[in-house]
């Protein structure tokens, strides 16, 4: 090609995008438009907005920002005492206080029934209580321990459940195609049918607590597992495998001695991410009866006591961002 004939042809920037691409983001957000629409985001937008706005003293207090404030006025200042009523404690001893524990007398007046005139008088009423300075944090922190308890056993029922089902589902593992259809399908339905669903039915069949808690974790975790720890090991290099095979070895010391080196890592990474959830949801199960801090929360939340409920949601978020950084030194250590 000579000097000349480059010279002639005129060379041109690449366009970043071209008309294909501009229809599909025009019909993106049309759909995101449509949608908005239906489920009220223009509504959120404008009473957010508004609220903000008001709480800053931008705008006059028109209301809109009333339900917002209310929520927050409800959930501080938070509780982190316990005060109960020796009257209601069996075997209660005054000289065997728990530690940083003291007694405090209330003197009230409460209506009751003058069997003589049958009308209802006041008359004062002095009641003592026990109160623990911190009992309410050290209450939750039980409660907090008991929902990692369940979603690390949910966690594990997973595993166990989970990679059976996988190598079963494998292709390079199983080779019967029936086999592995049925496999594949059971970790579709455990997938599919989500926690609080199946934690709704385990409730009723063992009762409320920490065991309906981690089954139903557990149940969804091995759909879950069952297919990420199938596609890894699908993904593994055949060579290795091929090379056991032609000196006779079985699937099963294929699986030990080939496939199982190679995925280990992400085995690793995709265990600490269903932990990882599960120590979410296992908050959220507890709100249907499974146990945990989320049971407590729903307890408190149904008899209006916010300033515990305010409590329990910093636990959880210390919580949450304690085990963030944990689970970020293990992906560190292990991947």
């Amino acid at each position: 090609m000579t000097v000349a004939s480059l010279r002639s042809q005129a060379w041109a920037y690449p366009q970043p995008f071209g008309t294909k691409t501009v229809l599909i983001v025009i019909a993106a957000l049309a759909l995101l438009f449509f949608t908005g629409q239906r489920v009220e985001v223009g509504k959120m937008l404008s009473l957010t907005g508004t609220a903000l706005l008001e709480k800053t003293g931008v705008a006059n207090n028109s209301g809109a920002g009333e339900g917002l404030g209310n929520v927050m006025d409800r959930l501080f200042p938070i509780q982190i005492s316990d005060r109960q009523d020796v009257a209601r404690m069996e075997h209660f001893d005054p000289g065997h206080l728990p530690p940083f524990a003291y007694l405090e007398e209330v003197r009230s007046t409460e209506q009751t029934l003058n069997p003589a005139t049958l009308q209802l008088e006041a008359r004062p009423v002095t009641k003592t209580y026990l109160v623990r300075p911190l009992g309410y944090v050290g209450h939750v922190a039980i409660k907090i321990l008991e929902t990692l308890e369940i979603a690390l056993w949910g966690t594990l029922v997973g595993i166990v459940l989970g990679l059976p089902l996988a190598m079963l589902g494998a292709r390079n593992i199983t080779r019967q195609g029936g086999v592995r259809f049925l496999a594949r399908s059971v970790v579709s339905f455990l997938r599919a049918v989500p926690e609080l669903i199946s934690a709704l039915f385990l409730v009723i069949a063992y009762g409320f607590g920490p065991i309906a808690g981690f089954m139903a974790l557990g149940l969804h975790a091995a759909g879950a597992l069952g297919k990420f720890y199938a596609d890894d090991m699908e993904n593994a290099d055949p060579r290795p495998q091929e090379a056991l095979a032609a000196i006779g070895a079985g699937q099963l010391a294929i699986w030990r001695l080939s496939v199982l080196p190679q995925v280990m890592p992400q085995f690793i990474g995709a265990t600490l991410y269903v932990l990882d959830r599960n120590v979410r949801m296992a908050t959220v199960i507890g709100l249907v009866g499974g146990g945990g801090i989320g049971q407590e929360l729903k307890g408190r939340y149904d008899m209006f006591e916010y300033g515990h409920v305010g409590t329990i949601l910093i636990a959880i978020f210390l919580v949450v961002l304690v085990l963030d950084h944990i689970s970020a030194r293990l992906r560190r250590r292990f991947l």
